[in-house]
C-alpha cells in the first residue's frame, strides 16, 4: 500500500486525459481559452496504462477520468476498456460536462462504469450560457436524464459563483426531490487561468449551508463515504441528497487519499501544489517500474499536510493555472 508522511493511505488517482474542453466556463479559463498542449506533450494511452498498472500493484484501486472534457480525447472508450481489464482496479468513474456523453452510455454500462460526475452550474439556460459561454444546456439535461434512466449513480457538481448562479442553489437542491441524484456544491477555487481569484466575493461552505437552511431548516446530516471530500445532507422525502465540498476552505485535507496525474504526465500530490515530478519524462527517458514507484513514494514522503501548505510552497505563488490543465 501507498502511504504519505502523515499516515494517509493513497488508493485513488484522478487522471486527466486531456486539457481540451468544448466549454469556456469563466471560473476555469478565459473566454479565449488557454494554450493547449501540443499532442506530443500529452501522455499517450500506452503511457497512461503503464502508470495505472504500476500504481495499481502498489495499492491504487480507484481511477477517475477527467479533463478538460475527457470525451474530446479520441478513442477514449479504448482506454476505458483497457483500464477496466487491470485486475487491481476496483472502480473506474468519470467526470464530464455531459455534452458528448449520451451516445457512450450503453457501452459504459457494459464495461461496468456506473458512476458519473456531471458538471452543471445552473438550471437556467441563460445563466448556463453566461457561465460556460456555450449554449449547450439542453444537451447536458438530456444527458442527465439518460444517465438516470440507465441507472447510473450520478453526482452533479455545481461550482457556487458569487453574482453568477447563487439563485440556482435552491433549485439545484430541489432537483434531488424527484431525481435520485447527489448534488454537490463546490466552493469556487482560483484555478481560472488568470492571475488571482475569479471572484472577490466568496461563498464559503458555511454560507452555502446557511442559505439552504433558510428554505429547508430541518436538514439532516448523513454519514459520509470514507475519504469523502463533501459533507452530506438529506431532506426528508427527497429521493437524492446534497453535499458541500469546501474546496477552497480545504477542511477535508486530513483524510485525502488521492493523487492527480495531469495530461502532460505531472504527478500532483495535492490539487494546490505545483506538481512534484513528471512520469511521462521519466518513462520516455527509460525509467524502470521500480524507479517510478520509488519516485512516487519519495514524493509522498514529502507531501504537504494540507492545501494551504502546498500552495505556500509553490514557486509561482499564487495559483493561476486553469483547472483544465490539472484535471477537474
Amino acid at each position: 500500500m501507498l502511504y504519505d508522511n502523515h499516515g494517509r493511505i493513497i488508493n485513488y488517482m484522478r487522471l486527466a486525459v486531456t486539457d481540451r474542453c468544448n466549454l469556456r466556463c469563466y471560473y476555469c479559463m478565459p473566454e479565449s481559452g488557454i494554450d493547449y498542449l501540443p499532442r506530443q506533450e500529452l501522455m499517450t494511452y500506452e503511457e497512461m496504462l503503464r502508470i495505472i498498472s504500476i500504481f495499481a500493484k502498489e495499492g491504487i484501486t480507484k481511477i477517475r477520468l477527467t479533463g478538460g472534457e475527457p470525451f474530446l480525447r479520441k478513442d477514449l472508450m479504448t482506454l476505458i476498456t483497457k483500464i477496466t481489464e487491470i485486475p487491481e482496479i476496483e472502480q473506474v468513474s468519470i467526470t464530464s460536462n455531459g455534452t458528448l456523453l449520451v451516445d457512450k452510455i450503453d457501452e459504459l454500462k457494459r464495461l461496468g462504469i456506473n458512476s458519473i460526475n456531471l458538471s452543471l452550474d445552473s438550471l437556467n439556460r441563460e445563466r448556463f450560457l453566461k457561465i460556460t459561454r456555450r449554449d449547450d444546456f439542453q444537451k447536458v439535461m438530456n444527458c442527465l436524464d439518460a444517465l438516470l434512466t440507465a441507472d447510473f449513480k450520478v453526482k452533479i457538481n455545481m461550482v457556487v459563483l458569487a453574482g453568477q448562479n447563487t439563485e440556482d442553489i435552491i433549485p439545484m437542491v430541489e432537483l434531488a426531490k424527484s431525481k435520485k441524484v447527489d448534488v454537490r456544491f463546490i466552493e469556487e477555487m482560483p484555478f481560472n487561468g488568470t492571475s488571482g481569484k475569479g471572484n472577490t466575493e466568496f461563498w464559503s461552505h458555511t454560507k452555502i449551508l446557511q442559505h439552504i437552511q433558510t428554505i429547508y431548516p430541518n436538514i439532516k446530516t448523513i454519514a459520509n463515504e470514507k475519504y469523502s471530500t463533501s459533507v452530506n445532507y438529506k431532506i426528508d422525502t427527497f429521493k437524492g441528497n446534497f453535499g458541500i465540498i469546501a474546496a477552497f476552505s480545504r477542511t477535508f485535507c486530513g483524510t485525502c487519499n488521492r493523487i492527480r496525474l495531469t495530461p502532460q504526465g505531472t504527478i500532483k500530490t495535492c490539487l494546490y501544489d505545483n506538481g512534484v515530478f513528471n512520469v511521462r519524462d521519466l518513462m520516455r527517458s527509460g525509467a524502470t517500474d521500480k524507479q517510478l514507484i520509488t519516485t512516487l513514494q519519495t514524493a509522498l514522503n514529502h507531501r504537504a499536510k494540507d492545501g494551504f501548505e502546498a500552495e505556500q510552497k509553490r514557486f509561482n505563488f499564487p495559483v493561476s493555472e486553469s483547472m483544465a490543465t490539472i484535471g477537474g
